[in-house]
């Protein structure tokens, strides 16, 4: 298994991938950390899918989203993914959608363990995670810096492949688009988030605008994070 392929440039939405990729029809989904709901919705509308069970650990953004009344077949539900409130072998897929990295390191084995026992015989995890490199990272790097929660992420995955009982389908390798108007529009999104509690001095807020408005052209900023999907099985 590879952290990162950086010879791959292919430019994918991530949800086409998944819906190219998926055994989606009639699926019953556990999506683990939902944040916004935002792809949730995108699957949850193609109405492909039995049911999709929300998970989001942070109580104010799960609060809003028990706020959203026009997807029927989400269910929303404030858990992390250490503990996942979930009979064994009652989900076709799971996905962890940029997700792993945020549980925190000591659980990491004990929430994709919850994966497997979650998951039916022949189920799918699909966990995906953001490569560390790339012009975005750069600027998230200077007051945010995931290189050590993200290298133990892949950690854990490659641990949960090499005892089992997930095996590696294949591992997928591309980058997706992130634009943004100007820095305003990259601090409401990812300074001023609130599952995080990013406090900038002055001189670091400074440095990390001055970084961001280098890539800055007259359309706004457009980044290519490049992304790692690893694609398990249960046995």
């Amino acid at each position: 298994m590879r952290i990162a392929d950086p010879t791959e440039d292919t430019l994918v939405n991530e949800v086409k991938l998944m819906l190219d990729t998926l055994p989606l029809d009639g699926a019953r989904i556990l999506e683990l950390g939902c944040g916004r709901a935002e792809k949730t919705r995108t699957l949850a509308e193609t109405g492909r899918v039995d049911e999709i069970v929300a998970l989001e650990v942070d109580t104010i953004q799960h609060e809003k989203n028990l706020a959203i009344t026009d997807l029927p077949k989400v269910r929303f539900v404030h858990a992390g993914a250490e503990a996942i409130p979930a009979p064994d072998a009652s989900f076709d897929i799971v996905l962890m959608l940029k997700s792993l990295h945020h549980v925190p390191v000591e659980l990491m084995d004990q929430a994709l363990a919850e994966v497997a026992r979650v998951l039916k015989p022949g189920g799918l995890a699909w966990i995906s995670e953001p490569v560390y490199a790339g012009d975005m990272n750069s600027v998230l790097s200077l007051f945010h810096d995931e290189k050590i929660v993200r290298e133990a992420a892949f950690a854990a995955v490659c641990r949960a492949v090499e005892q089992g009982p997930l095996t590696l389908d294949r591992q997928i390798f591309f980058q997706t688009r992130s634009q943004f108007d100007d820095f305003a529009h990259f601090e409401q999104r990812m300074i001023r988030v609130t599952h995080l509690d990013h406090v900038l001095s002055p001189e670091l807020y400074a440095a990390v605008k001055a970084r961001f408005e280098s890539f800055m052209t007259p359309e706004g900023v457009t980044f290519r994070p490049p992304q790692r999907v690893d694609l398990l099985v249960k046995r």
